[in-house]
């Protein structure tokens, strides 16, 4: 294809799959895709392993790497903060509140014994970190959400000739990346699964092509509840030069999610994926849950701590619900979740990302078909 996403990162199909699983990665990027690992849970010394990994099972083929330093967290301008720092700074009430919840179905709080000096979640310097890990390897992709990627990340992709891509969920976003220098924009619509703005796919998209027409040439990938190639066609019709996928990676074989939240997501319909801040303290896109309707309506919600507060408690809560559910507590399922867009209603059964990435270029292929029939004489 003749798409400029496809000359930037060296590949066949403008297909880029967002996913936190070194195997979805390395499955994508081999049948033709592009594979973007999330690294935000990575130290230095485990990415290494990862991107190891992904060096020798991905045939040479592209892939890139994500992270997220957001510009708006309560510890902004803070320096180094720990996790056990935060840890204290929980009220007593969000911990009962935690811990009561999961007691009433027949789950028992178990928490995780950190590193003294084990910096915060979404903690910046570590991320720089991970991005220097990362130039190790031949990653052709850097990515960043929650807001302006640091100076420093950009020039890191200067000086190694590989782009940076920013996801944006507003025009007014998307209008900083570009005059802060990034070279791919990922254009979120509502639909995403994750942390997500309020405007749709379908309407974002061409709001923020039509913004930096006359600014820069930057190109655009579609993101938010695509999941098939029919829909990245349709994206392509408006102006993306390709798509950015995510929630279509949970059901497949390789991915991180549990057997158990995977067939939840087969019987959820698209409105069982809601905006929640009960999980990271921003609003972000997941599965609804007993979790998200305790925090977001109960009548004894404390209500959501800010980011990266509300990460620390739910850490440990989901841990331990995901090992009851395994263990064989039937009511632990109902608080099984995790982050997943609208598309889940388009779900209906796991098959291998191989697998994924050819229904995409199939579906891809027929939608093009059918326009051209459309205007054919």
């Amino acid at each position: 294809m003749k798409s400029p996403i496809c000359e930037m990162l060296g590949i066949e199909f403008p297909l880029v799959a967002f996913s936190h699983c070194r195997d979805v990665v390395a499955a994508v990027s081999r049948a033709g895709g592009f594979g973007v690992l999330g690294a935000t849970v990575h130290s230095p010394e485990s990415i290494e392993q990862e991107l190891k990994w992904i060096d020798e099972h991905v045939d040479g083929k592209p892939y890139g790497v994500d992270v997220l330093i957001p510009e708006n967290v309560s510890t902004a301008g803070e320096k180094q903060v720990t996790w056990k720092s935060l840890e204290a700074r929980i009220p007593q009430a969000h911990r009962d509140f935690t811990r009561d919840l999961l007691r009433t179905y027949g789950i028992e709080l178990a928490t995780t014994n950190v590193a003294d000096n084990q910096p915060q979640p979404f903690d910046a310097d570590t991320a720089l970190q991970l991005l220097e890990v990362s130039f190790r390897h031949p990653i052709r992709l850097i990515a960043n959400a929650l807001g302006l990627p640091p100076k420093e990340m950009i020039e890191m992709g200067r000086k190694h000739g590989v782009p940076v891509a920013a996801l944006v969920g507003a025009k007014e976003h998307a209008l900083r990346q570009v005059a802060a220098g990034v070279d791919i924009l990922v254009v979120q619509g509502t639909e995403a699964g994750g942390h997500c703005g309020e405007v749709s796919t379908m309407v974002l998209v061409p709001e923020v092509i039509k913004a930096i027409k006359n600014i820069r040439d930057v190109p655009v990938l579609a993101a938010g509840g695509i999941m098939t190639g029919r829909q990245m066609a349709a994206c392509m019709a408006m102006g993306a030069a390709g798509v950015w996928t995510g929630s279509v990676w949970l059901a497949t074989v390789e991915s991180e999610t549990t057997e158990i939240f995977r067939e939840k997501m087969i019987a959820a319909s698209s409105r069982d994926a809601v905006r929640s801040k009960g999980r990271t303290g921003k609003p972000a896109r997941q599965l609804r849950s007993v979790w998200t309707d305790a925090w977001d309506r109960g009548e004894n919600s404390p209500g959501a701590l800010p980011m990266p507060l509300q990460s620390i408690i739910s850490r440990d809560a989901f841990n331990s619900i995901d090992r009851a559910a395994a263990a064989g507590n039937v009511k632990a399922r109902d608080l099984v979740s995790y982050f997943v867009g609208q598309g889940v209603g388009l779900i209906d059964s796991v098959k291998s990302a191989g697998a994924v990435v050819q229904e995409f270029k199939e579906d891809f292929l027929e939608a093009i078909e059918h326009m051209n029939a459309l205007v054919a004489e």
